[in-house]
């Protein structure tokens, strides 16, 4: 856990650093607002930011928007004071924290926002040798590929190789290559000089470099453009990156690990991702199971986010009663680990009595859950309806309808709308865009997941 600290803090700096400190973070302080954003700019990174209440908290936050700078920041003043409160959430603070500062609260932030605890919970046999093997091959520096169906844990894999490996000291960078786009992913891997395009006000350290004497994950690579695929193919082969803008390259000392919820084989054989590259970071592949294959995980599973969310929501923790561990059991769990958690949650608070029952979890199939992936195909698509209802209609207009529809019935939510939909999450994000342009309604972002990319 990487902390920077800006401002002075009414002089209580040092205390906020101990405390810090004391729960395992790295800590650095700067004076002022500008000296924060060159030390992000620098690549040094953090994984939080404290500043001072008496800042200029929107220039900060608003500068780090503009630059992509993805880094949470958590307001700190005197005393309850709530008008400063209120602006500094206004500003985009996430939190509020008094000073002096208490030890619990500062501790109680910090974890959450590391959530970088890498333990599986697991006691499938199937997924007890995966984490064999994953124990066998982190110490390694060979990259590796990481696969398996949406919601499965992969990049908690990814981060479980990286506190395994000799590089554990090092920073741990996540980056996801679907959610950003093509012209803004080359800068935010590489980095860019100052006046490279429109846009860059000054010189940012790219992510491999952030990344440098640890580990970088590329999330979703599967959707990764070729131009970009080759220029990631000679940083694999010279450990080198030419930031944008810049003609003199930098060499890197990184790990790379990468995340795909394709059939990677059948990607590379229909022209969609190189097979130079992909020979390149398959040196080693861990292919997380559907949650369905593995069904002595669910009761663990459930158990540990019951007793999470019961915790969370300051809930008397309660067992699981023999119906509701029968109805997890027989549930196919379409969203796999990422839909048990959701479930779960809201188990939690709809459970009553001193155990929680079956009719307290709502599933694709009960009354109040979420539709499953298969129905909301369905009843999403135009093809459903009356045939007739088409006649006259271009195949454009068909297809608009259809990935609407389902955009709708995901509640937002790209990653499983283009699952469903069986196209790539930047082909969707791109007929979004068109659509957007020319003035048809398309749902806003969102979903269990919290996912939030842009159209």
């Amino acid at each position: 856990m990487r902390l920077l600290i800006i401002g002075t803090l009414d002089g209580q700096v040092g205390a906020a650093s101990q405390i810090a400190l004391s729960r395992g973070a790295k800590v650095n302080h700067v004076d002022t607002i500008e000296d924060g954003l060159d030390f992000l700019r620098s690549g040094r990174g953090a994984d939080l930011v404290l500043a001072d209440v008496q800042e200029d908290l929107a220039t900060l936050i608003g500068s780090l928007e503009a630059e992509r700078i993805a880094v949470p920041v958590i307001a700190c003043g005197v005393g309850n004071d709530t008008q400063a409160a209120v602006r500094a959430i206004k500003a985009g603070a996430k939190e509020y924290i008094p000073l002096p500062p208490d030890a619990e609260l500062i501790g109680a932030v910090l974890t959450a926002v590391a959530e970088e605890n890498s333990d599986f919970i697991h006691t499938d046999a199937r997924m007890t040798e995966i984490i064999k093997l994953a124990d066998q091959v982190a110490p390694s520096e060979a990259s590796i590929l990481i696969t398996g169906p949406s919601g499965t844990g992969k990049e908690m894999m990814a981060r479980y190789l990286h506190i395994k490996s000799k590089r554990k000291n090092g920073p741990f960078i996540a980056v996801n290559c679907a959610a950003i786009p093509e012209n803004l992913l080359e800068s935010e891997l590489f980095g860019h000089e100052k006046g490279a395009f429109t846009g860059a006000v000054a010189r940012r350290i790219g992510k491999f470099e952030e990344a440098n004497g640890g580990t970088i994950l590329l999330d979703e690579i599967s959707e990764m453009e070729p131009r970009l695929q080759a220029k990631l193919l000679r940083v694999l082969q010279e450990r080198e990156v030419d930031r944008v803008g810049s003609n003199k390259p930098v060499k890197v000392n990184v790990r790379i690990l990468a995340t795909s919820n394709r059939n990677m084989e059948d990607h590379v054989a229909s022209g969609g991702f190189r097979e130079d590259l992909y020979f390149r970071l398959n040196v080693m592949n861990l292919d997380l199971p559907p949650l369905k294959e593995r069904p002595d995980d669910i009761i663990a599973l459930a158990r540990h986010f019951a007793a999470k969310y019961s915790e969370a929501n300051g809930i008397q923790a309660r067992s699981l009663s023999e119906p509701a561990q029968e109805k997890l059991l027989a549930y196919a769990w379409p969203g796999n680990v990422r839909e048990l958690e959701n479930a779960m949650h809201r188990t939690i608070l709809l459970a009553n009595g001193d155990e929680i029952g079956a009719d307290a979890i709502m599933l694709s199939d009960s009354p109040l859950g979420p539709r499953n992936a298969a129905a909301t195909a369905t009843a999403a698509s135009p093809a459903s309806a009356d045939p007739g209802a088409m006649v006259g209609k271009t195949v454009s207009e068909v297809e608009r309808e259809l990935i609407i529809n389902t955009l709708g019935h995901c509640l937002g939510n790209r990653t499983h709308a283009a699952t469903i939909l069986g196209i790539s999450i930047r082909t969707l994000r791109n007929k979004l865009k068109q659509y957007n342009s020319e003035g048809f309604n398309v749902p806003s972002p969102g979903g269990a997941d919290g996912e939030q990319p842009p159209l």
